[in-house]
């Protein structure tokens, strides 16, 4: 069952086009990586799935629903707004930068939106976040502020607050861009057992080792474009598409 899917996305910044007829489904249970060098509109990407970027054309479905349908930067279609709200809610997105708030603790930060946006009780969300917390090995960071937490524990609060929301499927943006070296590992190591999991996952990244070791199809964008897309075995043993094979000669 197919949990994403886009055809035709542009999406253009005045006279610059960075995003050029992408289309690309993603299915449930399914990883599927995005690299390529930057500026080739893979964040773009991932913003537009859940509207921090508004395309400026193109098709968006959403769970099998179309979601969104934009042409010449208007509107063409829309589900209502109650199903707006709720498909958004199936995307979980982990950011490049972790986003907490400093005046709340690990767990506070957790279960803010189980509680104002799904309204689930104080109690139930506390439990839940809990559970979240020791999914990503931060039993015992609960009542720690995020200035005390290091950049991967911050990192890995920052995905326990996303699944804390239940999502569906999950787009990851470069999330461990922000980290130093040694505290990748940790990060990936959450990713992977959540990959392990079932969960959907859609993620951009500069990681090599982890594309090729989780992903079950990389995508290779450049100059907003997917130039080439593959299973991992495929696309760094033997890439068709001689910029694909530049840009891995580049960085493995």
């Amino acid at each position: 069952m197919e949990l994403i899917r886009t055809e035709k996305v542009c999406k253009k910044f005045n006279q610059l086009t960075v995003l050029n007829d992408i289309d690309l489904t993603v299915n449930e249970r399914e990883v599927v990586c995005i690299i390529g060098p930057s500026g080739a509109g893979k964040s773009t990407f991932l913003r537009a799935l859940n509207q921090l970027e508004i395309i400026s054309s193109g098709k968006i479905f959403i769970d099998g629903e179309l979601f969104l349908h934009r042409e010449n930067n208007a509107t063409v279609s829309r589900v209502n707004q109650t199903e707006y709200k709720r498909l958004l809610l199936e995307m979980g997105m982990v950011f490049q930068s972790f986003n907490l708030f400093p005046h709340k603790t690990a767990l506070e930060n957790i279960m803010l939106s189980p509680i104002h946006v799904k309204k689930i009780k104080k109690d139930e969300a506390e439990e839940l976040s809990r559970r979240l917390l020791a999914d990503v090995g931060l039993t015992d960071k609960a009542d720690e502020y995020p200035s005390r937490l290091s950049g991967g524990q911050q990192q890995r609060v920052a995905i326990a607050r996303a699944l804390a929301m239940q999502p569906k499927f999950m787009l990851f943006d470069e999330p461990t861009s922000s980290l130093d070296p040694e505290l990748v590992g940790e990060v990936l190591i959450v990713m992977k057992k959540l990959a392990e999991s079932g969960m959907t996952m859609l993620v951009v990244t500069h990681e090599m080792g982890f594309a090729r070791e989780v992903a079950n199809r990389v995508v290779f964008m450049c100059d907003g474009v997917i130039a080439e897309e593959a299973p991992p075995n495929e696309i760094f043993s033997n890439p068709s598409n001689p910029r694909t094979k530049q840009f891995l000669n580049s960085v493995l």
